[in-house]
């Protein structure tokens, strides 16, 4: 069988191990963190919190990187930002006090976002139209391969909430040194960068496909990555009253569809266009959110954790792949505000979702985010499709935008 990979660019190759070694440390530390929160007395809004602090910075920090990302170079500024993430991860593992993990996970962000812009521009610019769903498939592909693994391993957690977080540090560390020595010299990415002048935020934002990128991707960080991570490892303990183990196989559940279903959803992605990917991506996730709490009961945990699996492919799929035609590797504050829009939600949604689940209960919380996935739909159905005849046409150019695609 011929490997997905060998149609595309050395550098998106790359990208899957890191992202893989990334990943399988977030799938570590991913359902631990609420509950290690939560050992220092503290209730579900501020175990939220914790969630949100690495996406606030990220989201604060997302315009600096941008053009750091031009000033000096992809493969500087991924690897350096990954190495923040693991001293601040490895630092959070001895925390003593709540804020003491506050302040070190809001200072892994800055890291985060660093790595994640880079990344992203990188792999935007180097992928031909044709080929961008796939690798949007094959880079998310890689976390999620990862996020399998992690959960896995992330049975440590049973006996000590501490230990993710150095085997996470560890982790970021080996991707780090794959950043500096696989991607070194991207002469690729420079001639791409040379031939393009840059897409500024002005005629990107009067495109109606980048803005319902936009919407979705906020809804994917508000609810199928902040909220459900922050909520449902609670909601396991707390209302169906399982243990930790269990958090972890809703979300080795989800990793493992999501990661047979991504690549397929590519191709979907370039042969039948973006606007589909993303909209049946949407409208699970509102089944999924709508399943958990009218099935209160270890099958309706795994229905639920099936659907979040599927939307979560689609998410990771769809939205970046119509951005990526939008932009075409011609600005990286473009890119950046994409990956923004996508933290604001999950700055937002952990703490917005915990505070709803103090105040009303799990089922108010999941039927707020089942709305949140909801709403994008209506941009979604206005937007222009991206795709045109199996090669991507944003219908914007740094000079000049179709008048479809930028009414507002």
């Amino acid at each position: 069988m011929r490997s997905p990979l060998r149609e595309l660019p050395v550098e998106v190759r790359a990208l899957t191990g890191v992202g893989f070694m990334v990943a399988l440390g977030f799938g570590l530390v991913a359902p631990a963190l609420p509950l290690f929160a939560r050992e220092f007395g503290v209730g579900r809004t501020l175990a939220g919190l914790v969630v949100s602090a690495f996406a606030l910075t990220r989201l604060l920090m997302a315009p600096v990187v941008g053009r750091l990302v031009d000033a000096l170079g992809e493969r500087v500024l991924l690897a350096s930002g990954i190495g923040i993430v693991a001293v601040s991860s490895l630092l959070a593992g001895f925390s003593q006090t709540y804020w003491q993990l506050l302040v070190l996970r809001g200072a892994g962000g800055a890291g985060s976002i660093m790595f994640s812009v880079a990344a992203a521009s990188l792999l935007v610019r180097v992928t031909p139209d044709h080929l961008r769903g796939r690798a949007q498939g094959v880079w998310a592909g890689s976390f999620l391969l990862g996020m399998i693994a992690g959960p896995a391993v992330g049975t440590v957690a049973t006996f000590s909430l501490r230990a993710p977080f150095f085997l996470y540090a560890g982790t970021l560390l080996v991707a780090g040194t794959i950043g500096l020595t696989a991607l070194r010299g991207s002469e690729l990415a420079e001639r791409r960068t040379q031939r393009s002048a840059p897409l500024t935020l002005g005629p990107a934002l009067r495109n109606r496909s980048y803005r319902a990128a936009l919407a979705a991707a906020f809804a994917g960080g508000f609810a199928i990555i902040g909220a459900r991570t922050s909520i449902v490892p609670q909601y396991v303990t707390d209302e169906l009253g399982l243990d930790h183990g269990w958090a972890y196989a809703a979300f080795l559940v989800t990793s493992l569809v999501s990661g047979a279903l991504l690549l397929p959803l590519g191709r979907l992605a370039d042969t039948r266009g973006r606007r589909p990917v993303v909209a049946v991506g949407l409208l699970v996730a509102v089944a999924g959110f709508v399943v958990l709490p009218t099935a209160p009961a270890v099958g309706g945990l795994v229905v639920a954790a099936v659907l979040l699996g599927v939307a979560g492919a689609a998410d990771s799929v769809g939205p970046g792949a119509m951005m990526g035609d939008v932009v075409g590797g011609r600005g990286g504050t473009v890119v950046a505000l994409f990956q923004m829009s996508g933290d604001l939600g999950a700055v937002l949604g952990p703490v917005i979702a915990g505070w709803v689940a103090d105040g009303g209960g799990y089922g108010s919380t999941f039927a707020l985010n089942a709305v949140v996935c909801a709403l994008p739909l209506l941009l979604v159905a206005i937007a222009p499709e991206t795709l045109r005849d199996g090669r991507a046409a944003a219908g914007v150019t740094a000079a000049a935008a179709s008048p479809a695609d930028t009414a507002t």
